[in-house]
């Protein structure tokens, strides 16, 4: 009685079905260090983004430009009653308060030269650039008749011109304005941050404070005969430059050495040309296209969510590589586990649990010397790496379970195969489901075919 139980017992324990049981429950195990390798890769990732906001921080950060802007300020009088003692009488008297009126140029036109270099920190590296931002456009004469403002009510002679901008410690120029053949010099001024009217939103740094630089009073009366001015700006900074196009017509061009430029904001360029050595593009806005108008009284708009923009960021960011390779950890034990049971079944080769372990350590490990390489070289010479070490040494490993070199020699070439397809799948963007997809089904069906005739 006691043998049968024996017997009974270790049938059990040898059948297929236990085995499946022992290395799915294996393989959930395995998930463990799976994670902890995830962890690892948003670790540096974050440290990667640490360090970039450090290095642009010092450099210079995101650049937005939101100008020029014609200020010109004028009152208005507010009427109260006031009773006088001597005469016993109430009289009306009027209270003049300063407003400003802001107008935005009938033409603008920018030219802007950006030259980019890759500043490296240890094992983690960030875009920055120098950038030189020539403007120059036209002005016409203010028209206060929508709001009932007399010519004697306005200031003409209190006039400035007016800059919004970001990054005023990574300005490396004095700014000049000539206005109608006149020269005016931007200061800094001192305003009181009033919510989103003085900011702009960076998507790398949320709403970073906008900072404004004005002319000194001057008479802005006769500036309009011709209107015309010009000025130039130079920048340093880093991942985005943001323009608000604020003329009634206006035509932007921007050149860089950067060859994977990202076009954003509310208004793409009509025209680009993106090569190895750089790109070149144009924007034409005119004022329909956006939902502001030429003028405003009382207080800026906040149109700083109009800009268009270019982003100078490195497009593969080599930490998401790995993330995305670490997600189908999963897919790769799992079928490695299947392969080496379905040759188990096959050839009643036995092979242990702790051996199957092994096999796994070894699949985990895969991702730790990648993510480890990857930070001194590129993702694809990582991963060849890291595939051909993990490979080479289940190989191995194999001969000497299995007592022979065919198996072994079935288990390389299928585990380079499947590092190989989810490396296409990685690299892939638009078709990366529909190949991934297409494989596992390839893949379900060869197993289904190899498993047609066991007898389970």
């Amino acid at each position: 009685m006691e043998t049968n139980q024996k017997s009974f017992l270790a049938n059990v324990l040898h059948s297929n079905t236990t085995r499946l049981i022992m290395i799915g429950a294996l393989t959930l195990f395995l998930l463990i260090p799976l994670f902890l390798v995830k962890e690892l890769i948003n670790e540096r990732a974050v440290r990667q983004s640490e360090v970039i906001r450090e290095i642009n921080s010092k450099w210079g950060n995101e650049v937005f430009f939101y100008g020029p802007i014609l200020k010109i300020p004028y009152l208005t009088y507010i009427q109260s009653e006031v009773y006088d003692n001597k005469t016993k009488t109430t009289i009306i008297e009027k209270t003049a308060e300063e407003h400003y009126a802001y107008f935005f140029p009938e033409e603008l036109k920018n030219v802007s030269q950006v030259q980019t270099e890759i500043k490296k920190r240890n094992n983690y590296e960030s875009v920055v650039f120098t950038t030189q931002m020539d403007f120059s456009g036209k002005y016409i004469k203010p028209d206060f008749s929508s709001k009932g403002i007399p010519d004697t009510d306005i200031l003409w002679d209190k006039a400035t011109i007016l800059i919004r901008t970001t990054n005023l410690s990574s300005i490396k120029n004095s700014v000049k304005m000539l206005f109608s053949d006149k020269e005016y010099v931007f200061e800094p001024i001192y305003e009181v941050q009033d919510g989103e009217d003085y900011s702009y939103y960076s998507q790398n740094n949320g709403y970073r404070a906008v900072s404004s630089l004005e002319t000194p009073f001057f008479d802005v009366k006769n500036h309009f005969e011709n209107g015309n001015f010009s000025f130039s700006i130079k920048y340093d900074g880093s991942a985005k430059i943001g323009i608000v196009p604020i003329g009634k017509v206006t035509e932007s061009t921007i050149q860089s050495d950067w060859k994977d430029p990202s076009f954003n904001g509310s208004f793409l360029p009509f025209q680009k040309n993106i090569t190895n050595s750089g790109f070149s593009a144009d924007w034409k806005i005119l004022h329909i296209n956006r939902p502001f108008s030429q003028q405003a009284f009382g207080s800026l708009p906040d149109i700083g969510k109009y800009a268009f923009e270019v982003d100078f960021v490195i497009p593969v960011d080599e930490y998401q590589q790995n993330e995305r390779a670490a997600k189908y950890g999963f897919l790769v034990i799992g079928l490695t586990f299947l392969i080496f049971f379905l040759i188990q079944t096959i050839s009643k080769i036995k092979i242990h649990i702790f051996q199957y372990t092994m096999i796994g350590l070894a699949l985990t490990m895969f991702y730790t010397l990648l993510i480890s390489i990857t930070e001194h070289s590129s993702f694809s010479k990582a991963y060849f790496i890291a595939s051909v070490m993990v490979v080479l040494l289940i190989g191995l490993y194999s001969i000497s379970i299995l007592k022979n070199k065919k198996f072994p020699m079935f288990i390389v070439a299928s585990l380079s195969v499947l590092y190989g397809f989810i490396y296409v799948i990685i690299q892939l963007e638009s078709y990366a489901l529909l190949v991934g997809s297409i494989g596992l089904f390839l893949i379900l069906a060869l197993v289904m075919y190899v498993s047609r005739k066991i007898e389970w």
